[in-house]
């Protein structure tokens, strides 16, 4: 059956009557959706959720509506959507245990996503197979597959039997077939087959009764009494809180347009009225200083689904990264939500206007701030994308997923990075227009040394929204080279920018064969010019080539003693079958020269390797500066806190599998990280 399509008169009066007309048109067909809902629901609450739900999406998706569909099929597609967000939903834990179930829709929970989706929508929703694989992207074949084994697993799971053995080359006629779309000339050869075909006979049968008894089950079911009743109110509440803090924002407004007038009389005059224009309306100060300095301009782009509202107040794009401001509401709970880079968002046009040739960076989430303890459920935020590749574009952004922060003192994982966390899922769009703002280049000459190992600066690139010292290593020296040099800050003009401790790139363009050029990054410095350029050392890890050989000897007792690099490690090596365990240990961490090595097992002839398997895994631990300990366990938001952290491995453990040949261990060298404080003074060419 394909819904009628509703004439444009008809969605004429929807629109113009708004909210109330969805809720009318929902209390006329939930018998069509209510049984809908059931197939992935658990009680009659849920159900209130997902209508409730449904119908705040088709208001607010309806000025998009397009009637090349019919509204009926586009509604379903929001409410399946809905379905789905629900079913996977965490909140549903919270809600009330599930109510007794009918059989049908227990094989149901069954079968798989595609099968369980193909099923509901053409013989519970009562749409055509075409629409339903639109609907849910798939195509027309994959739909009938998916239909044919959903309603064989049904007829197994609803005591039909097991033993209809069908010949296989007819199955797939059988749903064409028993709808009455089966092209004639392969009628007439189904008919003929299962006139002499008992087996294909009562397999043919059995299908039809499955497909008979969906329609009818459907058909019986009822919608329970006054069930949207419930939602009608908790509609009719929201509207009215919405009301109220439009006319509590109307109030505001009157007086601060009063006070607006005078501002602008006086800017005007005075030539300030952007300063003073933007300290009045933006409370968060990051992007008032960019709005000040003309590097962006407001947006105020909106998106809503299911009372959570996301607002990108401004964009500022350079050659750095593309920065989003952004503003999270939650209009029904006090609730506080961050966008988290690469988890629910996306660019679906990133490979046409930016450039992947970076990486944007990571900002946390800020909850100490003013602007973010004002209301329980709002959250003002920022997030990195890709720079832009073009001078200008539009961001066609998705948003899936937000991920929800918690003030808690005691906890130094509020903000639910782990395994704990919670989200709230659903799809905000935004096309974002955005201009890429032009940054400046100094070149420097300056050399020295990090732990006997030369290192140069080449450049410093200020740019609107942070701040690149490129630098180069030269790692020609035998015996030891950096892996990674770590800065503190960096001074222009006696004005410190803190270094980013989540970007230290690489950067594949080298000047000459023997140095390595990375960038490291800084806090933005807006409207300097350089003069004086310093930069402060932090630490830098190092690699050390320190060569030692053990034979690992069947015959003798385990666990052995070995010095190495002024340290004494264990080494246990357990047989138990076709597979060796090998495990390294030193758990002495205070004078230690090394925090990991560098080893791997070979055969006692070098020159013929060891055919095997390898398994590795560490236990570590995390100390600061000050040699204070904290748990691996623990959530690791704390990082941020810890001065300088370094991790010591003190448990390696190794399995091969398979190992049949004497072995030993090669280590190669280790890794250390030494501190520094040297202030490197970097002239300007």
């Amino acid at each position: 059956m394909i819904p009628a399509k509703i004439d444009s008169s008809s969605i004429t009066t929807i629109r113009e009557k708004g909210l109330e007309s969805i809720i009318d048109w929902f209390d006329q067909h939930k018998q069509s959706f209510y049984p809908l809902g059931c197939c992935y629901l658990r009680n009659q609450q849920q159900m209130e959720e997902l209508f409730y739900r449904s119908i705040i999406k088709v208001h607010k998706e309806l000025p998009r509506f397009k009637s090349e569909t019919s509204f009926e099929t586009w509604v379903t597609s929001i409410f399946i959507h809905t379905c789905r967000e629900l079913s996977d939903s965490r909140s549903l834990q919270v809600l009330e245990e599930s109510e007794p179930r009918q059989e049908l829709f227990k094989a149901l929970d069954q079968l798989k996503v595609g099968e369980k989706e193909a099923i509901v929508l053409t013989y519970v929703k009562g749409i055509s197979r075409e629409e339903a694989s639109h609907l849910l992207q798939v195509s027309v074949e994959k739909m009938n597959e998916n239909l044919f084994s959903g309603i064989q697993k049904l007829r197994e799971k609803l005591g039909y039997g097991l033993s209809f053995n069908g010949c296989k080359e007819y199955r797939k006629d059988y749903i064409d077939y028993l709808e009455r779309t089966l092209d004639r000339s392969r009628k007439i050869d189904l008919e003929k087959h299962i006139y002499h075909c008992q087996e294909c006979q009562e397999d043919l049968a059995a299908f039809q009764d499955v497909m008979l008894n969906l329609t009818k089950e459907i058909e019986d079911f009822h919608t329970p009494s006054g069930f949207m009743e419930n939602i009608k109110d908790r509609l009719a509440e929201q509207e009215r809180q919405r009301q109220l803090k439009n006319k509590k924002r109307l109030r505001k407004g009157l007086i601060f347009a009063g006070v607006f007038a005078i501002v602008m009389g006086i800017g005007f005059l005075t030539g300030a009225f952007t300063n003073l224009y933007y300290t009045w309306t933006e409370d968060d100060q990051e992007l008032r200083t960019y709005l000040q300095q003309d590097l962006g301009e407001r947006l105020n782009l909106e998106a809503e689904n299911d009372g959570v509202k996301i607002k990108i107040k401004s964009v500022i794009a350079d050659e750095v990264q593309t920065l989003v401001f952004y503003e999270i509401e939650d209009t029904n709970k006090d609730n506080q939500y961050m966008i988290n880079y690469g988890d629910g968002v996306s660019v679906e046009n990133e490979y046409k206007i930016m450039n992947s040739e970076t990486q944007p960076r990571f900002y946390p989430p800020d909850l100490k701030s003013d602007i973010n303890n004002e209301e329980k459920n709002v959250y003002h935020g920022k997030i990195s994308l890709l720079p832009l590749s073009k001078d200008d574009g539009t961001i066609k952004l998705k948003i899936t997923k937000l991920l929800k922060l918690i003030h808690d003192s005691s906890n130094p994982n509020a903000f639910g990075f782990d395994g704990n966390a919670e989200y709230e899922t659903g799809e905000w769009n935004f096309e974002i227009p955005v201009t890429k703002q032009p940054s400046t280049e100094y070149a420097l000459k300056e050399k020295t040394e990090v732990a006997g190992i030369p290192v140069r600066f080449d450049k410093l690139i200020i740019a609107p929204t942070g701040t690149i010292l490129q630098y180069g290593i030269n790692n020609d020296q035998p015996g030891k080279r950096v892996e990674v040099l770590n800065f503190d800050n960096l001074k222009v003009n006696n004005k410190k920018m803190k270094a980013d401790k989540y970007v230290n790139s690489f950067l594949d363009s080298q000047q000459d064969m023997n140095w390595i050029t990375f960038q490291m990054h800084f806090d933005p410095l807006i409207g300097v010019k350089p003069k004086e350029v310093n930069v402060q050392l932090a630490s830098v890890y190092l690699t050390i080539e320190d060569p030692k050989t053990i034979e690992l000897d069947d015959s003798k007792d385990y666990p052995q003693k070995v010095e190495y690099a002024g340290s004494t490690i264990s080494i246990d090596k357990l047989e138990d079958g076709q597979t060796t365990n090998i495990v390294i240990s030193n758990h002495e961490i205070k004078n230690r020269a090394y925090e990991s090595l560098q080893l791997d097992i070979v055969g006692v002839d070098e020159n013929e390797p060891i055919q095997m398997e390898m398994e590795m895994n560490s236990d570590a631990v995390l100390v600061d500066k000050k040699w204070i300990e904290y748990d691996m366990n623990q959530p690791l938001v704390s990082y941020e806190e810890i001065e300088q952290p370094r991790y010591f491995t003190t448990v390696q453990n190794m399995r091969l599998n398979n190992n049949k040949v004497p072995i030993r261990l090669r280590i190669f060298g280790y890794n250390t990280t030494k501190y520094l404080d040297d202030v490197v003074k970097i002239p300007l060419k």
